[in-house]
């Protein structure tokens, strides 16, 4: 098997991902959902507030907000909740480097492109707004990918580490 092959393979989602992140949100207690909508609240409030997607007294974006923004936004945000509730339902931490990766870059996604100080010192701002701009939505939908392959790799650790039978009773048998 080619290694381009063998990386598809592992980063596509099977069924039995796809059975496993709805076994793990199947398992999603009232606390759970509950850390979800606060994290994505919270996400949504930083990264629209330092991005200046909204308005407010900390921030000032110099380009309009493009419909790209928005979806790239409200996609994180939903995303990183789920990936927080996954966390009530088992705490074991692994994968929170792509979860943290993929909010740092829904953040560059959906700035500014001549708010961008760093883009802006590489290639000024003619540059920022002829180059970066544009890439910003590849950025944003590689934010995306490591958010849903993250929870994807939390699904999977779940499954494994304790398995859900959907309609099993809760309680323990005794």
């Amino acid at each position: 098997m080619t290694v381009l092959a063998e990386l598809q393979r592992s980063l596509w989602p099977t069924r039995q991902d796809l059975s496993a992140l709805r076994a793990t949100l199947a398992a999603f207690t009232l606390g759970a959902w509950g850390v979800a909508l606060l994290a994505a609240l919270l996400m949504m409030l930083v990264v629209g507030g330092t991005t200046a997607i909204f308005e407010n007294d900390l921030f000032r974006r110099m380009t309009p907000v493009r419909p790209q923004d928005y979806v790239i936004w409200v996609a994180s945000a939903v995303l990183t909740g789920l990936l927080a509730g996954t966390f009530v339902v088992s705490r074991a931490a692994q994968h929170t480097g792509k979860a943290v990766a993929g909010g740092f870059f829904a953040d560059i996604a959906v700035g500014c492109p001549v708010c961008n100080k760093v883009v802006v010192a590489l290639i000024g701002s003619s540059g920022a707004l002829t180059f970066f701009g544009p890439l910003q939505v590849f950025i944003g939908i590689g934010s995306i990918g490591l958010l849903a392959f993250a929870l994807l790799l939390r699904a999977r650790a779940i499954a494994v580490a304790c398995p859900v039978v959907p309609g099993a009773a809760s309680t323990p048998a005794g």
